[in-house]
């Protein structure tokens, strides 16, 4: 079947110019003769013309040119048509390219999305929203709507946000139940996650596969704060096991586990995010899997 793509490139994400990134997609997309056409994003989220272009005209592909909140946004719009989805990372994080082995040099990006394969990615649900990547409650749901009200964009204002934010950080209530086993927790933060990082290759939770059918749950429990950086720089570099049973593990200073559900119990009203973005939290958040939610476009190992 021909290939046809839609490119849809955000025009304020990241730090990237978006002027150069136009004329490169389209040297490079015309070098190949596949017919393309370049829309923004929407900043509300209506994609209707885009899926009027994919059921009329025959749209094979669908390029998303931003960050994490981009790349939820278009896939949560368009993941039910028969379409296959690239990224060129141009956010702030690009924690879902990454985790797929996507460069982000965008030249180097539509190489994958010319000679690459495409795969089945999972997403999952907090309660009514829908994740792509990495969701969570407390510190860095904080850090989030610091971040979102910040006029600068990029990593330099992330990291300032993380470190004024880390300083003013109390833990929160929560109690976590699965399937066969509740426990309750003080916590700075609760990260569910389906890639392995929060972005720029910062990994939080090393055992995460892209389509595994599985949660992977990171609680950072209340400790001296002294201690964070030491417990955090632990579970980056792999060093904490994935437990299998909580029950037993619940005085550790970071909780790992999978789970293919969980529901959260926010006592105090922690602050959430989606995949980097705020969003308003609730008192209860039922955390459910989607199994192969939709195709990326990613490195083909054979080649």
């Amino acid at each position: 079947m021909a290939r046809k793509i839609i490119y849809l490139v955000n025009p304020i994400s990241g730090a990237t110019k978006k002027d150069a990134l136009i004329q490169l997609i389209e040297s490079e997309t015309s070098a190949r003769n596949i017919p393309f056409e370049i829309l923004p994003t929407s900043p509300i989220a209506n994609y209707d013309i885009v899926k009027d272009k994919i059921e009329n005209e025959g749209i094979t592909d669908v390029i998303i040119s931003g960050g994490d909140g981009t790349v939820n946004q278009v896939t949560q719009a368009l993941r039910h048509y028969k379409v296959h989805f690239g990224i060129i990372p141009v956010g702030s994080g690009n924690g879902l390219a990454f985790a797929a082995n996507i460069p982000k040099k965008p030249k180097a990006a539509l190489k994958i999305i010319f000679d690459g394969k495409a795969q089945p990615v999972d997403a999952f649900t907090l309660n009514h929203y829908y994740s792509c990547m990495l969701s969570g409650l407390g510190f860095d749901a904080q850090v989030a709507h610091r971040f979102a009200m910040n006029s600068k964009r990029g990593l330099f204002t992330y990291t300032k946000e993380s470190l004024i934010n880390f300083f003013k950080a109390q833990p929160f209530q929560f109690e976590v139940q699965l399937n066969d086993f509740s426990f309750y927790t003080d916590a700075f933060a609760i990260t569910i996650a389906n890639s392995n990082q929060f972005g720029n290759n910062l990994t939080i939770a090393p055992a995460a596969s892209l389509n595994d059918g599985l949660l992977d749950i990171v609680i950072i429990q209340k400790m001296n704060k002294a201690k964070i950086p030491f417990a955090l720089l632990k579970q980056i570099k792999g060093n904490n096991r994935l437990q299998e049973l909580v029950n037993e593990i619940t005085h550790k200073n970071v909780i790992y586990f999978q789970a293919p559900a969980i529901t959260i119990r926010n006592l105090k009203h922690a602050p959430m995010h989606i995949d980097g973005e705020p969003v308003d939290s609730s008192d209860i958040i039922e955390v459910k899997m989607i199994q192969n939610a939709f195709h990326l476009l990613q490195p083909n190992v054979l080649n």
